[in-house]
């Protein structure tokens, strides 16, 4: 499931990019379909195995479109080990709403941008994350959980003061919204309750699926409950 456009990125092949924050690798996984020479970044050594692994595997079936291994490299985004201005395309998908110092974060995200290269950042939305903070503690206080709730203009701010600068935005993932209120009401670890396994498996059954039903449903209803903002920048100067 893929939350930035990769059309609205303009990713080519044989650029650098880096996936800040690559998690499981969806992004990531997604910049080496399309030939990019992709930098997967995380904190987490175990999650970073699981890309190591997949991206291996990838290269044997022929799937990625560069040759070459990926890259994983353990680290924060309060300091990333790489030059000024070394990577065509970066992607910071939710988070910058896990991080205490978010400008510093911002900062070094927009260094490590060549000139005239384009960066997409993703964050949960005010509006349907402030129904998850209102319907469950538990939600955001777990250890690594999301310290802030970005009112988009806010972000907008931040982001301009570490000089990138806004050439779009969108909202995604609309049918995730009510999914995650439901798991908020009946407790965020209760993957077993009935509502909360059959709602998981439409979500499932629409990212394999992709049906024509679904789709126009969630491009309806995503500028009012989508669940991410996502923001498309360069550098302002």
């Amino acid at each position: 499931m893929l939350t930035v456009d990769f059309e609205r990125l303009g990713l080519s092949s044989g650029e650098r990019v880096l996936d800040l924050g690559c998690g499981a690798g969806r992004h990531a996984f997604e910049c080496a379909r399309r030939g990019a020479h992709v930098v997967a970044l995380d904190a987490d050594f175990v999650e970073l195995k699981g890309v190591a692994v997949v991206m291996a595997a990838m290269q044997e079936a022929g799937e990625r479109g560069v040759d070459g291994p990926g890259m994983e490299v353990q680290a924060t985004a309060f300091r990333l080990p790489f030059p000024d201005g070394v990577f065509e395309r970066v992607i910071a998908a939710e988070v910058l709403e896990h991080l205490g110092d978010d400008g510093l974060a911002m900062a070094e995200l927009a260094r490590v941008l060549a000139p005239g290269g384009r960066m997409a950042v993703t964050v949960p939305r005010y509006g349907p994350e402030l129904v998850n903070w209102a319907l469950s503690r538990e939600y955001h206080s777990v250890p690594g959980g999301h310290v802030r709730i970005y009112r988009r203009r806010q972000l907008f701010e931040r982001l301009a003061g570490a000089g990138l600068g806004v050439v779009g935005s969108h909202y995604a993932h609309a049918l995730h919204s009510p999914y995650w209120w439901l798991k908020c009401v009946v407790g965020t670890g209760n993957d077993q309750h009935p509502l909360v396994r059959a709602y998981h498996r439409l979500l499932v059954w629409d990212i394999v699926r992709r049906p024509a039903a679904t789709r126009v449903s969630e491009q309806l209803l995503n500028p009012f409950i989508g669940k991410s903002l996502v923001v498309y920048l360069e550098h302002a100067a």
